[in-house]
């Protein structure tokens, strides 16, 4: 008896499906995502389930696109993330050998990372910290502007830097896009390390959107934070020739 109810019930469910089917023709019709789900006929009857055929293979085709689509993506993030992570590497490789960290900074850095500039930025400099700018070629900015900047973030990348001229000097019209990377050195003014580019995807390469305008994430965003961080530890290192 509970198995002839099953049916019973089977059966009306389906009779509910079908006239609601038959009472709104276009209502599979905007659901696409429902074809996915289905089973296509068998065999071709006339115009309609040829139709039908045709609606179920192109929404097979849509979803098969939009997952290359996205696989496609997440590729060539992946892979651009893995070239800044090898270039960051080459870049501190090099600042570890160097005698010059002013040289590295401004001569080496841009050719090792593909960019077209790049600048340290110290706060203001006086008193016993006097020869900071000269020793590593470094800019100096107003007191405050590190913290401005950066706040609690160790990265930013920006489009179009409004203080270009402040930050970049004499490169800042090839700022199209720039990254400021914090350099923590105890016991000396805020640092920061000011990376300047005209191509705009290069800095941005391997790092999530939310990171324009925002902090570092993603491989690419952790290579950079490093970056900054071995150039910190570097300072501080007597062989670099830059404290005195």
């Amino acid at each position: 008896m509970d198995n002839d109810r099953a049916a019973s019930d089977r059966l009306d469910e389906e009779a509910r499906v079908a006239r609601f089917l038959t009472d709104n023709p276009d209502w599979l019709a905007t659901r696409m995502d429902i074809y996915s789900l289905m089973s296509p006929p068998r065999r071709v009857h006339g115009e309609i389930l040829a139709d039908h055929m045709a609606a179920m293979i192109g929404a097979a085709r849509q979803q098969a696109a939009d997952m290359t689509a996205h696989a496609q993506s997440v590729l060539q993030a992946g892979r651009a993330a893995i070239g800044l992570v090898d270039r960051v590497r080459a870049a501190v490789l090099a600042l570890i050998g160097t005698q010059d960290i002013g040289e590295w900074v401004t001569s080496d850095l841009p050719g090792l990372l593909g960019i077209d500039s790049a600048l340290l930025c110290i706060e203001q400099v006086g008193g016993a910290h006097g020869s900071l700018l000269q020793l590593l070629m470094a800019r100096n900015v107003p007191a405050g502007t590190v913290a401005r900047l950066l706040g609690t973030r160790d990265v930013l990348v920006r489009t179009a830097p409004w203080d270009a001229v402040e930050l970049h000097g004499e490169a800042a019209g090839l700022a199209t896009q720039d990254a400021l990377l914090r350099v923590p050195v105890p016991g000396l003014p805020p640092m920061l390390l000011a990376l300047a580019s005209r191509d705009s995807a290069v800095l941005e390469e391997g790092l999530p959107a939310s990171m324009t305008g925002g902090s570092a994430g993603g491989g690419g965003g952790a290579a950079l934070a490093f970056l900054g961080e071995a150039l910190a530890a570097r300072i501080e290192t007597p062989a670099g020739g830059s404290r005195r």
